[in-house]
């Protein structure tokens, strides 16, 4: 069958590379893909909100199956663009797509039916919510609405500083249009953990676990990226938190979902907070995390086209989903030094043919192309996943870290403790 695949980035990849295995893919293309990408797939110029253009394509080549990675084109609705055009494609539609797309959505949708998480408020009048802040218990957390490529949460530690952040989201409209409304919400404290779910309308089935590492510097300092590293499974997911979220959060959610008209086919991102009085959501998104995807991916033991099949033909509860469970993944970004602000790109990569034929060790590109030379050169803030697996988290980041050697570029930057305090605990 051929396959097409939607995006251009380490997300995508890692999906490629795992369609790549399957018995029943013989073609695939990505759009519009990256250099890395280009080893397994063909990537086409067309880019992700072009949704015409790319049913158009997916027509022409016959494609049998389109995977939909990134969130833009989903909360957009090109996977509505592509079911009238008769095509089969995986993804939720818009009407679903709104429980990333809208965080004021999902807050509403979790307090209708009393699925565990923060307190909150949501605005579209910014002097309202100026003086929300006034009588609110500090620190706390804002939220832009819409879509902010990950980077559209403030973590505010005063009631100055909660000023600055509602003038930076809705009147500077640092997000754009995503700041229009935000969400106000308690600030919660306990361990952080995001895990991938497949759906397919009716059933949940839970990938394996991971914790990402959102903070540009070492030690959580910084400004928020699209995420610096991060590994699977987390030791904080017990069996008894996994009890706990699935009879409350993650089929709940599904239901609920379904309850509002908006069955929900797809991958279901929940990000969790382990919180002292048991595990809440602190948001959905509605597809693979990046870099989430490149630590679950490489343990996950199913055809992953099997997966993809089942969820858009409501078939998921005949999937016996399994991942190595004796094996740990540990993804380290390699980025542009100025990331996430202002960086320089263009600069040759050199190392990358060190991880051929490498066991245990990926490299998955997120933001890089091709010079007139021929050569990989960097093209983004997040530049390459460095990822390895090992019989345990410590060996995996002892690997992980060692081929991040192996890799050289000018103004190359990196974080140094991805999973360290789990390995030394």
């Amino acid at each position: 069958m051929k396959v097409l695949i939607v995006g251009s980035g380490g997300r995508e990849h890692a999906i490629a590379w795992k369609v790549a295995q399957s018995k029943k893919v013989d073609k695939i293309y990505c759009a519009p893909g990256n250099a890395g990408i280009s080893q397994v797939a063909e990537c086409v110029p067309i880019t992700a909100m072009e949704f015409e253009k790319l049913a158009a394509f997916a027509k022409e080549k016959e494609i049998d199956l389109t995977v939909i990675g990134m969130d833009d084109p989903l909360v957009g609705g090109i996977v509505d663009v592509f079911e009238a055009e008769g095509l089969r494609v995986f993804g939720p539609r818009k009407n679903a797509a709104i429980l990333e797309g809208s965080k004021a959505f999902s807050k509403n949708l979790m307090k209708k039916y009393h699925i565990p998480t923060a307190a909150y408020e949501t605005f579209t009048d910014p002097e309202k919510a100026m003086e929300y802040l006034k009588t609110a218990k500090m620190p706390i957390v804002l939220k832009a609405d819409g879509l902010a490529l990950g980077k559209g949460v403030l973590i505010c530690q005063n009631l100055e500083e909660a000023e600055a952040g509602v003038k930076e989201l809705m009147l500077d409209k640092k997000f754009g249009a995503a700041g229009n409304e935000i969400v106000i919400e308690e600030f919660m404290t306990g361990r952080e953990v995001s895990v991938l779910s497949f759906v397919d309308g009716n059933t949940v089935k839970i990938m394996s676990s991971a914790q990402d590492h959102k903070r540009a510097k070492d030690g959580d300092q910084g400004l928020n990226t699209g995420g610096m590293g991060n590994f699977s499974p987390s030791p904080f997911y017990t069996e008894e938190v996994d009890e706990f979220c699935q009879k409350y959060i993650y089929q709940p959610t599904v239901d609920a979902m379904k309850a509002e008209g908006r069955p929900f086919k797809g991958v279901i991102f929940f990000g969790l907070m382990l919180t002292p009085d048991g595990p809440k959501v602190l948001e959905y998104n509605a597809r693979f995390g990046d870099p989430e995807a490149q630590v679950v991916l490489p343990r996950l033991e199913n055809d992953i086209v099997d997966v993809f099949e089942a969820c858009i033909d409501g078939t998921l509860d005949q999937i016996d989903l399994k991942f190595d469970n004796n094996r740990a993944t540990v993804c380290v970004i390699l980025a542009s030094d100025g990331y996430p602000v202002s960086y320089q790109k263009g600069f040759p990569i050199e190392g990358l043919e060190k991880f051929e034929g490498k066991e245990d060790y990926y490299v998955f590109h997120s933001g890089t192309k091709f010079n007139d030379k021929g050569q990989f050169v960097t093209n983004g803030g997040r530049v390459l996943g460095v990822t390895a697996t090992g019989s345990s988290l410590k060996e995996a980041r002892a690997k992980a870290y060692e081929a991040t050697e192996w890799v050289q570029f000018e103004n190359k930057y990196m974080r140094h403790d991805i999973g360290k305090a789990i390995d030394e605990a």
